[in-house]
C-alpha cells in the first residue's frame, strides 16, 4: 500500500484562515484595516450605511471571528468588529497598554478614525470589561452596552478559572500544545466541533504568542475592577451568561444586573463562557429583542 503523502504543516492554519473566511462571507462582513495611534488594527464591517452601529469586542486571546456567526442576524445595522491589540491580524506591541481603561481609550480612537459617534457596544469576557469600561469612561459614545459573561467584576461564588488562578495555574498560558486541550474545554459547554488540523494550530499558535497573552492579562486581569462603579453607567444595558461558564462564574451576572441602573438579564442554561459562539441564532435574537425595546 502506497504511503500517504504528508500535508505541509501549515495546513491548518489555512484550514483555519478558509474557515474564517467563509463565516465573514455568509454574514456579509468585509475586513479592512485603520492605523489607531500606530497601531494597524484589522476589523470586520458589515450593514455600512445604516443609521446605528453595533461595536462588538471580542475576549482574551480570541479574535474578532468569534463574532461572526452572531453578526450575520444584524445586517440591518452597521457592525463593528475589531481584532483588539495583540490579538488576530491586530499585531502585539510590548508596553502599548492591554488594561481594561487603555483598550477603552483605543476605542474611542478607533471610532474617532473612523468618524462615529455613538455606538451600541456588546463584548465578551474581557470584551466585556473593555465595554463596560467604555461605558462608564465615554457614556457619550455609548447608545447601550451588552455584557456577555463579562470579566471586570467580583464572582460570589469562584470559578475553576480563578481556582486555578489562586493556585498559580493559568490554563491559558501553556509551552506545550497538548495544553491547548484542556484550556478549550473549559471555554465552552457546547463547543462545535474543530478538526484535528485546525486544533493542532490553534494550540501552536497559543505557544507562540504565550509571552504576548502574559503581557495582555497581567495588564488587565485584577485591575480596574469595577465592582464599585457600576452605578455610573448610564446605559441600557443587557446582561447574558451562559450558566456552565468555567472561567467566569454565573453567579457574577448578578453582581452587573444589580449594579447597572437599567439592566436586564438573560442566563443560558445549557451555554458556557461564550452563548454568542456556542449558540448565535438565539442569542442574537435576544440581542435583538433588548435593542428593539430601547
Amino acid at each position: 500500500m502506497p504511503e500517504m503523502p504528508l500535508l505541509p504543516a501549515d495546513t491548518g492554519a489555512r484550514l483555519l484562515a478558509l474557515a474564517g473566511a467563509a463565516t465573514r462571507r455568509a454574514a456579509g462582513l468585509a475586513t479592512h484595516r485603520v492605523d489607531v495611534d500606530g497601531l494597524s488594527v484589522t476589523y470586520d464591517e458589515g450593514g455600512a450605511g445604516a443609521p446605528e452601529t453595533v461595536l462588538m469586542l471580542h475576549g482574551f486571546s480570541a479574535d474578532r471571528d468569534v463574532w461572526g456567526r452572531f453578526a450575520a442576524g444584524l445586517r440591518d445595522r452597521h457592525v463593528l468588529i475589531p481584532d483588539l491589540a495583540g490579538h488576530g491580524r491586530t499585531a502585539f506591541r510590548a508596553g502599548a497598554g492591554y488594561s481594561a481603561p487603555a483598550q477603552a481609550d483605543r476605542l474611542v480612537a478607533f471610532l474617532d478614525v473612523l468618524g462615529i459617534d455613538r455606538v451600541h457596544v456588546i463584548g465578551n469576557s474581557m470584551g466585556g470589561f473593555i465595554a463596560a469600561t467604555l461605558a462608564r469612561r465615554a457614556p457619550d459614545r455609548v447608545r447601550s452596552l451588552g455584557l456577555i459573561d463579562a470579566a471586570g467584576v467580583s464572582s460570589p461564588t469562584a470559578s475553576p478559572l480563578e481556582e486555578m488562578l489562586a493556585r498559580g495555574e493559568n490554563p491559558f498560558l501553556f509551552d506545550d500544545p497538548a495544553g491547548f486541550g484542556p484550556f478549550y474545554a473549559m471555554t465552552m459547554h457546547r463547543a462545535p466541533y474543530v478538526p484535528a488540523l485546525i486544533r493542532a494550530a490553534i494550540a501552536a499558535d497559543y505557544v507562540r504568542r504565550r509571552p504576548e497573552l502574559a503581557e495582555i492579562i497581567a495588564d488587565f486581569h485584577g485591575h480596574d475592577a469595577l465592582d464599585d462603579h457600576l452605578s455610573e453607567i448610564a446605559a441600557p444595558t443587557w446582561v447574558a451568561w451562559g450558566r456552565h461558564d468555567q472561567l467566569i462564574d454565573v453567579s457574577a451576572a448578578r453582581v452587573w444586573a444589580d449594579g447597572i441602573p437599567r439592566s436586564t438579564l438573560t442566563v443560558y442554561d445549557d451555554l458556557g463562557h461564550m452563548p454568542m459562539f456556542e449558540a448565535p441564532r438565539r442569542c442574537v435574537a435576544d440581542y435583538r429583542r433588548f435593542l428593539a425595546g430601547l
